[in-house]
């Protein structure tokens, strides 16, 4: 039975995961999920993916949600095929998982304020918190000011492979 995975293609989580199916030449079938239609919060999706976000998968009955963990799960899974995307230097690869806690910690929540705050909003009629864009701004710029520092020692924020 093939990889099934269930998502939005306007969901970077989703677009994360199928990135990594690709790279690694995994095959799957994309079910997908119309969030405006709220699909993600109805009572057969909640079964699978308690949150109500996007994206899952379904391999053989196993379900797996969030995208790190999912992308985790499928690039050791199949870490003989496709592109290597799991360092075998254990140093980088701590490296690797340094800098995805840094984008969970250090990028993620002020970009998903903006995206929420600038375009989210918007397509469901509701306004601007243009106070809430300008401190998330003002937050991430610091941020990025922190990436540069770490990118001048590396060549990536996760070190000097692509995860």
């Amino acid at each position: 039975m093939v990889l099934k995975l269930y998502g939005s293609p306007v969901s970077t989580a989703t677009r994360c995961v199928a990135m990594v199916l690709h790279e690694k030449q995994v095959p799957f079938e994309f079910i997908s999920v119309d969030l405006a239609k709220k699909e993600q919060k109805a009572p057969e999706y909640l079964a699978h993916q308690p949150f109500g976000q996007v994206p899952y998968i379904d391999e053989d009955g196993f379900i797996l949600y969030e995208s790190r963990a999912i992308a985790q799960y499928i690039a050791t899974k199949y870490a003989d095929q496709g592109t290597p995307l799991i360092p075998k230097d254990l140093k980088e690869f701590a490296l690797s998982l340094q800098g995805a806690s840094i984008e969970v910690s250090h990028f993620d929540p002020f970009v998903s304020k903006l995206l929420h705050e600038k375009y989210i909003n918007p397509l469901y009629g509701l306004p601007t918190d243009e106070q809430v864009v300008k401190r998330s701004v003002e937050l991430l710029n610091t941020r990025l000011d922190v990436y540069e520092q770490i990118l001048s020692k590396q060549k990536y924020i996760g070190g000097n492979m692509v995860q």
